[in-house]
Order: C-alpha cells, then structure tokens, then sequence
C-alpha cells in the first residue's frame, strides 16, 4: 500500500468519525461565525480548496479549538487592527505546544468583524505527524512555504506567521519573552504582495507548560524539533506536560505598511524585520506590565 494510499484511507476514516460526531461537537457561535465568513473561499465541486482546506470539517475542528480557547480565557486587545483583505498576522510564538496559535486564530474567527479565516502557516515536521496533518490541513493551515504564502495573500487571506518558528515555541523558561531571531521571509512576502504586518503580543502562553531544557536525544528519537522537559516532572508524571490553565492576553498593534523591493539585499531587509521585532516586543512589554494576574 503507498504511503498516498494510506494517507487517503485515513483522511476518510477521520472524516467518517467527524461526521458521525459532528452534531454533538459543532459549536453553535462557531458554525454562525463560518457563515459569516466573506464569500472569498475557492472551494471546488467536493468543497475543498487548492490547500486541503474543507469548511464543513474546519466548523468541527475549530468547535474543538473553542474548547482550548476558553480554557486559557483570553483577553483579546487591538482585534480592530485586523484589516479587511490580505494581511500578515505576526505574533511571538512561546509555550511548546501550539496552544498560541490556536488561540490567535480562534480570536481572528470569533472576534474580528466581519470575522477572519487565518491561515496559519506551519513547519515543514508538522506534515509528517499522522491525524494531525489531515485535521490541520482541512482547518486551513497550510505548509510554510514562500509559495503557499503569496498565493494565499494574492487571493486576499489572512495569513498567521510565526517568524521565531521553532525556535520561540521551543524556548525555556530562562529565555522567556525574550524574541529568538526573526526569518526574514516574512518581510520580503509582505514587500512582494503589498500586504500589511499586523504584529500581535501574546501574553500567558509562556507559563502554560514551563519548559526547563530541550531535551535534544527525545527530540531526534521522535524526530520532533525540540522536546520539553516539563518544570513538574516527574512530581506530575506525564501530567506535566499539559498546559496550565494560565490567562492569554492577546494584543493586536496597528499595522505595519513596509515600502521597498522585495528582493532587496539582507541587510536592507534586516532593518525591516527589525521594524516588526521591536513592535512585537514593545506589545509584549505592554501587555506583560498590564497583566493583573497569571490565571
């Protein structure tokens, strides 16, 4: 059986599972908010579009995303800031497991008005994990590549980007809400396909599961990038890998309009990254201080 096969034989299976779930799962504000959705989905006969994005599947999981979402209990700040049409959605990227994204992207779909489909873009490891790959894909993630990312902006979505990657979601509790670098990718798409940066501040996810090192032996074991040594390990056993239920603070800055060739030298770019960088550590530092309390 090819590796095509199997993957196609899955994809049904899950698909099978959501349908027969699907009444009991389906969240109300969520399916209304899918509903609400501007009419700029290209979805073909089977109601996929060219991604693997499929928007009955994607109402189901992002019912089970709202779970997740009222779990950290978000405050959301600045969800005006979200412009209509194409735009980058830029956070810092913390907390191990990608609860930050999720919660963004939930905010972008629950909050914004009219509300906002984020297409988040992921590593290039995330494809390769079974179950997941199918639910991510029909939800609208999409893999991180430069292609994937100018034909979603040309076609006026909202793409949700992490420029640390890895390395910010990955980080220990020593470096936390400190910004690892920033990839310059990010910039030269915004300068290619005239998008606006919307830099975003999330607050809380950095003490959702406190990470003390990478344990790097685990990590090629499991063929993951980074991997975790929970702070309460092994007082909680394999309970401390998952998430506090610390309070998200979401802030959205106002957008960033960048001016300049796209294929610019680096250092030209550079200067430009660091225009967001510093936006989305000034938004950190803000948030951090108006903070009231972790849960």
């Amino acid at each position: 059986m090819t590796e095509t096969t199997a993957l196609s034989r899955r994809d049904n299976r899950l698909h099978d599972l959501l349908g027969s779930l699907r009444d009991f799962v389906v969240d109300p504000e969520i399916e209304a908010a899918f509903r609400a959705l501007p009419q700029t989905l290209s979805l073909n006969e089977l109601g996929f579009d060219p991604w693997g994005f499929h928007k009955e599947a994607a109402v189901v999981y992002y019912s089970l995303a709202k779970q997740v979402y009222r779990y950290f209990r978000p405050i959301i700040h600045g969800i005006e800031n979200v412009p209509k049409g194409r735009v980058l959605i830029v956070p810092n990227h913390s907390g191990q497991l990608p609860f930050d994204a999720m919660v963004v992207a939930t905010s972008c779909l629950l909050e914004a008005q009219p509300p906002r489909l984020v297409r988040p873009m992921v590593e290039r490891w995330v494809p390769t994990l079974p179950w997941v790959n199918v639910a991510f894909s029909r939800s609208g993630v999409v893999l991180g590549d430069p292609i994937n990312c100018r034909n979603l902006l040309e076609a006026d979505n909202a793409i949700l980007v992490f420029p640390e990657g890895v390395r910010g979601s990955g980080k220990p509790w020593s470096k936390r809400y400190q910004l690892a670098q920033f990839g310059r990718g990010f910039v030269r798409l915004a300068l290619q396909t005239r998008a606006p940066i919307v830099p975003v501040g999330v607050v809380g996810a950095e003490e959702s599961i406190i990470s003390l090192a990478n344990l790097k032996p685990l990590a090629k074991l499991f063929k993951a990038p980074y991997f975790p040594l929970p702070a309460f390990l092994p007082l909680l056993g394999p309970f401390a890998f998952l998430p506090l239920p610390t309070r998200f603070h979401v802030w959205f800055g106002e957008p960033i309009t960048l001016d300049g060739p796209f294929d610019d030298e680096d250092e030209v770019i550079d200067k430009k990254v660091e225009v967001v960088r510093k936006a989305v550590q000034g938004l950190l530092d803000h948030g951090r201080k108006e903070r009231k309390t972790l849960f």
